[in-house]
């Protein structure tokens, strides 16, 4: 196996086929990225063996041939080479890497250990445009289950034309808040619901993150037998799916509301985190008054260490007074994701669900559960 490319190009590529290795103390070959390398193309393979990435190297090919390299050793000293192009060269049970001047080898193992990487049979496939895609996940990931007590719920929820034509609805909740975002597919009337595991849904989002000044604007996405295949320029990404049924979350989010509160995103962002000062350690409550006659939100928060603090914020406020106990992690998680300058809080009661949402944009919504007092 023989090649060149540029250090930029295979930087890129070990950043993106990183994704997917790691230290496996039964299996070490999956901390190894793969070469396989054929007279047409160049290919960096990873795998943990739930998940899979494929990136192809751009590349001029002298020789083909397949090897695998420790993944971390091999990313960390490629980004210390110079700007300049990278000779990759196997010899037996190494690989040699020149760059301008310098000279390395780093050792590796037999292609032949590394597992067989899944291809997806019978598959339904979807267009979508990358950005909208990369916006929507890193707005819902926040509000997935961090445990595996419920499996179900350590995922992004899929739905695929569920209601309208030509539609996405992704959703996250771990019971303590939720997360829902409607996006509009480019191609695709297959109706589908699967739940894609947390570690694919944020790899995803770093894949088309890479994208970003790039030429490509669409992510062709395709579902087979309990599995999601992610193609997107040069990267493919291939995932089981997390088994089980989508709890219906929708039931929990309120019809009707008593108190509407409009106010200035950033302005909340930082009551709340100067409130969080003030707050008991694992409780994180901060209470929250929305008054219609004053045209205010106010802010309180208390603790037997660090002591209290109260302000207010102005807001346009409709129907009316209300008040609810919440948790500022949750909120911040959800204020820091709306990108919006101003954000619309619904309220019933102190002991229902509280919704926020983008001024002007019903396609995400986020629900934090009050504290009980």
């Amino acid at each position: 196996m023989k090649l060149t490319c540029t250090k930029e190009n295979l930087s890129k590529a070990l950043s993106l086929v990183s994704g997917a290795a790691g230290k496996n103390i039964n299996l070490p070959i999956l901390s190894n990225i793969l070469f396989k390398v054929d007279s047409q193309k160049a290919e960096l393979i990873s795998t943990n063996l739930e998940l899979a990435i494929v990136v192809n190297l751009r590349s001029v090919i002298e020789s083909p041939g397949s090897f695998t390299v420790p993944a971390k050793t091999l990313t960390d000293f490629v980004n210390l080479l110079s700007d300049d192009k990278v000779d990759l060269e196997q010899t037996e049970n190494e690989l040699v890497i020149k760059c301008g001047k310098s000279s390395t080898k780093i050792k590796g193992s037999s292609a032949e250990e590394f597992p067989v990487i899944p291809t997806i049979e019978g598959e339904t496939g979807f267009l979508i445009e990358a950005e909208l895609l990369k916006k929507g996940l890193s707005q819902v990931t926040p509000a997935i289950a961090k445990n595996d007590i419920r499996p179900e719920l350590s995922g992004v929820y899929f739905g695929f034309n569920q209601g309208a034509e030509k539609s996405l609805v992704m959703a996250a909740t771990d019971s303590y808040r939720l997360a829902e975002k409607h996006l509009k597919l480019t191609q695709g009337d297959a109706q589908f619901r699967i739940i894609v595991p947390n570690h694919t849904a944020h790899e995803i989002g770093r894949i088309l993150a890479f994208g970003e000044t790039g030429e490509e604007k669409g992510a062709r996405i395709l579902i087979g037998e309990n599995q999601i295949a992610l193609h997107f320029g040069n990267v493919q990404l291939i995932s089981r799916l997390v088994d089980g049924q989508y709890p219906d979350y929708t039931q929990i989010i309120p019809k009707e509301f008593k108190t509407t509160a409009l106010f200035s995103t950033n302005h909340m962002t930082k009551e709340i985190k100067a409130a969080s000062l003030f707050t008991t350690t694992g409780v994180n409550a901060i209470n929250f008054e929305v008054r219609a006659g004053e045209g205010v939100v106010k802010i309180t928060s208390m603790s037997t260490q660090t002591g209290e603090y109260a302000s207010e914020i102005a807001a346009e406020v409709t129907g009316d007074d209300g008040a609810i106990l919440l948790n500022h992690r949750y909120l911040l998680d959800g204020l820091n994701n709306l990108g919006t300058e101003s954000t619309v809080m619904k309220l019933v009661n102190g002991d229902s669900p509280c919704i926020f949402a983008p001024e002007g944009d019903d396609s995400y919504l986020y629900i934090v559960m009050p504290i009980r007092k």
